[in-house]
């Protein structure tokens, strides 16, 4: 083979290596990766159970690709496990940002995941949407200043405010001694309902509910003899708080045991979803919790078009599971991601920034807008009422909206009743 021959030879071969080497630089170009965290393992799973299916639609949704000024992007959306641990949390955020260089952040699923998922993005100056966490616990949990609020975080999801509204709404004319026990865990949300000035204390005793907290105590704990004990010697007749499901046994069971027996048990977080509620046995019915997402509530999904009650359904047909509360928000998110990024001027963290903070859509939670619908500029607030969980007629358990005063346009689907 002459020289010639030889060197064109082995420039072509330069050329289609540098060819077959560029293809897969290209599509990588193209990609457009969303992350998500939330705690699929661990005490906190419950919160988690309903996002691979959710992420399973959204591939669907996504098929076509995101449009970013004028560009068509492949979505890819990555999946990472807080295992309900905070540390994990921030270690999976970082791997989003830094290895996986995601274009935006999505998390859910208590403060314990979504508070250190919003400080790893503040921190790498990464734009990020979180929900599922009440939005003191949210901002002030992260050292927030009212007068700055955050720069590269955004939040959606209600307040104490809003839930101690939805329970006294709840309790209001019920026949008890208006008499309240709390348990408060030392957490984030057991600190922040708990709290003397911005939690339930103040409010319920000036609407005539005189609150008895026997103080912090670990989530895990075996034993609720000193709660159960001072909530006898107080009369105590309603009993609130926001614990994990595995607690809310524990105390149930050794109140029963210990003879306490409270007429109303209402409880944010424990009770929220139905396999908790099954867990419980007949301890399970009667007791009370808020609702942040129903099948009735009156909103239609932005991306899919979907009713709250279709996307209910469709997880349903699709699981063979039934519906709860986080589907809803899990969905949102990826509502104002998709609104968002095909609004953005580029997927530089700073633009998609941007477009995030001028959302403004109808969304399967509700409208969502910040800068005008929240208390901060980084809040923007969704409807929250009231729900009891009875004996099903064609399931186990049913949770049924039995107070509505917080928000009229969310059907009511009967009355409460004490326990018995």
């Amino acid at each position: 083979m002459s020289t010639n021959l030889q060197r064109r030879h082995f420039s072509q071969g330069l050329v289609a290596l540098a060819a077959a080497s560029a293809t897969p630089l290209l599509r990588a170009a193209q990609t457009l990766k969303i992350g998500y965290v939330s705690p699929q393992t661990g005490p906190l799973a419950p919160f988690g159970e309903a996002d691979k299916w959710v992420i399973e639609q959204m591939k669907a949704a996504f098929k076509d690709g995101i449009t970013v000024n004028g560009a068509k992007h492949a979505v890819e959306i990555v999946l990472k496990d807080s295992q309900s641990n905070p540390n994990r949390a921030g270690e999976v955020a970082n791997d989003l940002i830094l290895k996986d260089k995601v274009a935006l952040v999505l998390t859910a699923g208590t403060p314990e995941t979504a508070n250190p998922v919003s400080d790893a993005c503040e921190l790498n100056e990464v734009p990020c949407i979180s929900s599922v966490v009440p939005w003191q616990p949210w901002f002030f949990g992260r050292n927030g200043d009212p007068k700055k609020g955050f720069d590269w975080t955004y939040h959606l999801f209600w307040g104490l405010e809003d839930v101690i509204g939805a329970y006294t709404n709840g309790w209001k004319g019920l026949a008890t001694n208006k008499k309240v026990g709390g348990l408060f865990p030392n957490d984030g949300d057991g600190n922040a309902w708990g709290d003397k000035n911005l939690g339930f204390p103040k409010p319920l005793q000036t609407m005539g509910f005189p609150l008895t907290d026997p103080g912090r105590f670990q989530s895990g704990t075996q034993d609720f003899s000193a709660q159960i004990s001072a909530f006898k010697r107080d009369g105590v007749e309603i009993v609130t708080g926001v614990v994990i499901p595995p607690d809310a046994k524990t105390f149930l069971t050794q109140a029963r045991q210990q003879g306490f027996k409270p007429k109303v048990i209402t409880l944010g977080k424990a009770l929220l979803f139905p396999s908790a509620i099954e867990a419980l046995g007949d301890l399970g019915i009667g007791l009370t919790t808020e609702v942040w997402w129903s099948p009735s509530h009156p909103f239609t999904s932005s991306l899919t078009k979907q009713s709250a009650k279709a996307l209910a359904d469709s997880y349903e047909a699709g699981t063979k599971k039934q519906w709860t509360q986080p589907i809803g928000f899990a969905h949102a998110l990826f509502e104002v991601a998709s609104n968002a990024l095909s609004r953005s001027k580029s997927l530089k963290p700073a633009d998609v920034r941007d477009a995030v903070a001028a959302t403004s859509i109808n969304s399967v939670v509700g409208p969502v807008k910040w800068g005008g619908q929240g208390p901060m500029k980084n809040v923007s607030k969704t409807p929250l009422v009231f729900g009891q969980w009875v004996k099903g007629q064609q399931r186990k358990v049913d949770l049924v909206i039995v107070n509505n005063g917080s928000a009229t346009n969310i059907p009511t689907g009967g009355a409460m009743s004490l326990l018995q």
